[in-house]
């Protein structure tokens, strides 16, 4: 099941990469390894209803 980030990447993304650059070979175009998502929690500081623990 993919991801709604690599069914963008891989229907439009790639296409466009395709098109701009000129690759001739799919593994020319690059690809997605790794997605970091840093979330910072300083509101919850000052106000713990912003935090929902189980």
């Amino acid at each position: 099941m993919k991801t709604r980030l690599e069914e963008y990447y891989r229907t439009a993304v790639r296409p466009e990469l395709v098109a701009k650059f000129g690759y001739t070979n799919e593994f020319q175009v690059p690809r997605i390894e790794k997605v970091i998502i840093n979330m910072g929690v300083g509101g919850a500081v000052r106000d713990s209803k912003k935090v929902n623990l189980p």
